[in-house]
């Protein structure tokens, strides 16, 4: 993380890389800039984003990425510093109070033939973990852009480590999952963060089916059920958030259907870096 500061020592912006660490991203790195709006304009934030550049160059990485909202000053200021729109954002919201009940119940009742629910909260309890585990696979083939994400390898050291990060900060993590009942196996997931107080907006996480169980509305099915439980076990939830590449036409459609209204698009830009020789 980088701080700058003016001649009195006032703080003036911050700027902080994210190094990705895990096997099939060690190209990749993320870079947040942030300058107070009385501040911008003057340089500071061009000084941060080539610190935290050289930094990802200097580590050897091949690709950085950043966000920022659509029309924002954020995104004009990546785009004349050389990134370029890698992927689109969809952002939506669903107030839970407009959520249709008898539509969703309707929904999560009528179970596509072959599958049932289950669904736990925190880490995967150790009967299903391996079956969870192998479930992940689902988000392999997730529409990504053109940015340089690698892909992300998960194992049971890792969905115990997100879980715990998650409970750490003191929020829960609910999931529900997809059942193939001819074998048991996990075809498919749905998470959703809530504050721990209950209160705010939860936020889903990632939700995929396995490509050989596509096409029976499980993604719906679960996502439904997810509505319902916050609805539930945490009433003074105020709405669920959730984001969906704009490539990706089957996850908006079941973000529709399901009542999430759009609230504002956002943009992944990336940059392509030369890096040092001997690195």
């Amino acid at each position: 993380m980088w701080l700058a500061s003016g001649p009195d020592g006032a703080p003036l912006g911050t700027a902080s890389l994210r190094l990705f660490d895990k096997e099939g991203q060690r190209h990749l790195a993320e870079a947040d800039v942030r300058v107070h709006p009385a501040e911008r304009r003057r340089g500071v934030g061009s000084a941060l984003l080539d610190a935290a550049v050289e930094a990802a160059r200097q580590d050897g990485r091949r690709s950085v990425v950043a966000q920022a909202d659509g029309d924002s000053a954020g995104a004009a200021f990546l785009a004349a510093r050389g990134f370029a729109v890698a992927m689109t954002l969809i952002h939506a919201r669903l107030p839970l109070v407009e959520a249709d009940v008898p539509a969703l119940t309707a929904l999560v009742e009528a179970a596509p033939a072959g599958y049932a629910l289950t669904a736990w909260e925190g880490t995967v309890p150790d009967d299903l973990a391996d079956r969870y585990v192998a479930s992940r696979r689902a988000m392999d083939d997730m529409p990504m852009g053109a940015v340089d994400y690698g892909r992300v390898v998960w194992d049971l050291d890792r969905v115990r480590a997100a879980a715990a990060a998650v409970a750490e900060r003191g929020d829960v993590l609910h999931t529900v999952a997809a059942v193939d009942t001819s074998d048991g196996s996990l075809v498919g997931f749905t998470e959703l963060v809530v504050p721990g107080s209950g209160e705010g907006d939860g936020l889903h996480y990632g939700t995929g089916v396995l490509p050989e169980h596509r096409g029976h509305g499980l993604g719906t099915w679960m996502k439904a059920a997810s509505i319902l439980h916050a609805r539930e076990r945490h009433p003074g939830l105020g709405a669920l958030l959730t984001d969906v590449a704009d490539a990706n036409p089957h996850m908006r459609a079941v973000n529709d259907r399901l009542g999430y209204r759009p609230t504002h698009t956002a943009y992944e830009f990336q940059l392509t870096l030369r890096v040092p020789q001997d690195s």
